[in-house]
């Protein structure tokens, strides 16, 4: 397993997508996942306006500090820094992770997209990256274009001892191999949003499930 850092726990990692949750419902929905056990949260919204995102961003920073749960913002480093959130997440062609740091301080999370190399893993651990993520693992409506990547490389970048993250079409059907092989944290779109919130509920509580059953630093392992 990747090492689990002081800044992030193994478990569900809610992503919204703002299709799947449209802004009147994005609050009830994240709500949601958090009481299903999601341990940490990233806000993605690439079409809205400015001033829709920040007011978005402020109301999920409160709701997750009343939660305990770490929010990232997808790329955009000074939306976080405006809003107060705990961290970015960052793509290959986003800001630079220096740039980032630089910009949120030592203490922020910042997670870094690897797709399916080795090579940008070694590059991310070696910036600073809190967190790798990797994928896709199944096909994807969030990233249809993405890359396969194989489960192995999963196992591969526990060496880096580093949280470990996959995406990509994971459901609670399909999670079980990717926890197996080293996920640390199962980060979810479409698997999890787009229901009802009891739905939301009920999946990202199937999630956390999964991921204590089957991941072997999990304090519920057997």
């Amino acid at each position: 397993m990747g090492a689990i850092n002081h800044k992030v726990q193994p478990g569900l990692y809610a992503i919204t997508d703002n299709q799947l949750t449209p802004p009147d419902q994005l609050l009830q929905s994240v709500e949601a996942a958090l009481e299903g056990g999601a341990v940490l949260v990233q806000y993605r919204d690439k079409l809205s306006a400015d001033s829709e995102r920040l007011r978005q961003a402020a109301d999920l920073t409160d709701l997750c500090r009343n939660a305990g749960v770490p929010l990232l913002i997808n790329d955009d480093p000074e939306l976080a820094l405006r809003v107060g959130a705990q961290g970015v997440h960052l793509g290959q062609d986003d800001w630079s992770l220096e740039k980032a740091r630089n910009l949120l301080g030592p203490e922020a999370i910042i997670g870094i997209t690897c797709h399916h190399r080795m090579d940008l893993a070694h590059a991310a651990k070696s910036h600073g990256a809190d967190y790798l993520a990797f994928g896709r693992f199944y096909s994807s409506r969030t990233k249809p274009g993405a890359p396969a990547a194989e489960v192995s490389v999963l196992t591969e970048a526990t060496r880096l001892a580093l949280p470990v993250a996959a995406i990509g079409g994971i459901t609670t059907d399909n999670a079980k191999p990717l926890i197996r092989a080293g996920a640390d944290l199962l980060a979810v779109v479409g698997g999890l949003f787009g229901g009802s919130p009891e739905d939301i509920k009920a999946k990202a509580r199937t999630f956390s499930r999964l991921i204590a059953l089957h991941h072997p630093l999990s304090t519920h392992s057997h």
